[in-house]
């Protein structure tokens, strides 16, 4: 049961990694200029909304899943 629990956190950490690689917005040309884009709020709309709402998914399924594997491991 603990290697299931192991092989489905290596697989949720990758699927979270990615997704805050995915959310990474303002990057571009505007920070070599010294233009601060951090300042600007836009709402989350369509496919952004989508990505935070799975990051947040799977950031609360990483916890349980690692909360988990301490309580069966000891």
């Amino acid at each position: 049961m603990v290697n299931y629990i192991d092989i489905a956190l290596i697989i949720i950490s990758i699927a979270l990694i990615a997704s805050v690689i995915f959310q990474n917005k303002g990057v571009g040309l505007g920070g070599l200029t010294g233009a601060d884009s951090s300042q600007v709020f836009t709402a989350r709309r369509g496919l952004e909304k989508t990505v935070f709402l799975i990051t947040i998914g799977l950031a609360i399924l990483f916890v349980i899943l690692t909360l988990l594997s301490v309580a069966i491991g000891s």
